[in-house]
């Protein structure tokens, strides 16, 4: 005889009073913190627990007794099923305010760092609240995600292929996205006519388990300067029908200005090391900021928000407050887009970034914007940054470092420690990995301005980028 599962906790009538890292709500129960999933501050709920502590507890809303004034309805289908844009029961004005407040009270709480020098954050433009990302992953599965709906229904469900988004923490189910608020037309279009054109010919969508189907996963990017970038990725060698439905694309949407494709058989998604094959048009597109044009092939890192990256450059290049003869460091440099953003303000810029593809752009990049003061190194951070480094390239006066959301390996802050620049820019899009090294900091540094930056609307992610200065 089975064990019989264990019914989980209910905490009644919890209300909710923060909003915490990671965009849950917070409320308190008999001395405990309970963190609880889509919940806003004013919120009255039951809560049911997932997971208990000793002093905390994760868990998710049973029954809404009370809304909180602060919610408002979310304007997308998928909401609360594909796992993006969490945010979207809330006003913009009031993510706004979350957000500045979870950076202020993560540098308290995990850094222990007091600074009287936090700048209001910088949100997006009111048109740009929605569409704008510059590039969407999708994923195609023979294994959809059904709704509450279909599932109740009790019939046979027969169609199960979809291409969209996975749900969160369930890498084998897919959410068919018939639209989607992040990318402009025809992002849209294009997935839809894919989906659609492979139904009617019986084109095999991916399984994960067994590792094979025709249709893998689709990327779709765009600029600002009016380009567009698609590259299909298929999970099987069977090039008539690779053909047909890359003729296809090409007929149906003449607008796509750089047509990829890539056969990826490996066991997981990551095209780094896959040959990428151009059928049409140019095998990179290209973005501007400012006077700046940037390359950006399949491979490469941008900033997925170029009107925010717009300002959040402005920001650094406040910042630097440069005068022209200053030597400086740019570590995960990407594509070089902060780099070059600078180097016509300094003597100097050195970048480093372990993607290859990333700086063959970059370098490209710097020749096309005619900045021969921009040099660039291929390799991880952690292995190129060292005393080495600095005799070939010079003392730094200023570091710029844009790490992974893990923030900066110790090794990292040792030599940067060690290095000792007279100043430090530190972006990052994870404020508790960020407060966490800025701590490791302090006995050498000062931090003179905080500012965050909204990246991305309707998440509770942020940007924030701070500047400190050797004591």
């Amino acid at each position: 005889m089975g064990r019989r599962r264990r019914q989980k906790k209910v905490i009644e009538g919890l209300e909710i009073t923060e909003m915490v890292t990671e965009g849950k709500g917070m409320g308190r129960h008999e001395g405990m913190v309970v963190f609880v999933e889509n919940a806003v501050p004013g919120d009255i709920a039951d809560v049911q627990l997932q997971k208990k502590k000793k002093d905390y507890a994760i868990g998710n809303i049973q029954t809404l007794k009370t809304a909180s004034e602060l919610r408002t309805e979310a304007f997308c289908q998928h909401f609360g099923t594909c796992g993006g844009c969490k945010w979207q029961y809330l006003k913009y004005p009031d993510q706004l305010h979350f957000k500045d407040k979870i950076v202020k009270d993560t540098f308290t709480r995990i850094g222990k760092i007091q600074s009287e020098h936090f700048l209001p954050i910088i949100g997006a433009d009111e048109e740009r609240e929605q569409f704008y990302r510059n590039k969407m992953e999708f994923t195609f599965t023979n294994s959809r995600w059904l709704s509450q709906e279909e599932v109740d229904s009790g019939e046979e469900i027969t169609h199960r292929n979809a291409v969209g988004f996975h749900v969160p923490k369930m890498f084998h189910k897919v959410v068919d996205v018939e639209t989607c608020y992040l990318m402009a037309e025809p992002c849209d279009r294009i997935r839809n006519e894919i989906r659609k054109f492979a139904l009617e010919n019986d084109f095999t969508f991916y399984n994960i388990f067994e590792h094979k189907g025709l249709l893998r996963t689709l990327i779709i990017r765009n600029s600002i300067a009016g380009e567009l970038m698609v590259v299909l990725s298929f999970g099987e060698e069977d090039e008539e029908k690779q053909e047909q439905i890359l003729n296809h694309l090409e007929v149906k949407f003449p607008e796509i200005t750089s047509l990829n494709f890539v056969v990826n058989l490996k066991k997981n998604d990551t095209l780094f090391d896959q040959n990428i094959i151009c059928i049409k048009g140019r095998p990179y597109i290209e973005e501007y900021l400012e006077d700046l044009k940037f390359k950006i092939s399949p491979k490469s890192f941008f900033q997925t928000n170029p009107y925010q990256a717009l300002k959040l450059y402005k920001v650094i290049r406040d910042f630097a407050n440069l005068e022209g003869n200053e030597i400086v460091y740019d570590l995960y440099t990407g594509t070089g887009s902060i780099a070059q953003f600078l180097a016509r303000a300094c003597k100097k810029v050195v970048g480093v970034e372990e993607v290859q593809d990333a700086i063959k752009d970059a370098k490209f990049n710097a020749k096309e914007n005619k900045l021969d003061n921009c040099h660039f190194v291929v390799g991880d951070v952690k292995n190129e940054f060292n005393q080495a480094f600095v005799e070939a390239h010079g003392q730094a006066d200023l570091l710029i470092t844009d790490p992974p959301r893990a923030g900066l390996h110790a090794d990292v802050v040792k030599n940067i420690l060690n290095i000792s620049p007279k100043r430090i820019i530190y972006v990052s899009c994870n404020p508790a990995t960020q407060a966490r090294d800025l701590a490791l900091m302090m006995d050498q540094y000062s931090i003179e301005k905080v500012q965050p930056v909204d990246m991305f609307p309707h998440t509770y992610h942020i940007e924030n980028v701070v500047l400190l200065n050797r004591k």
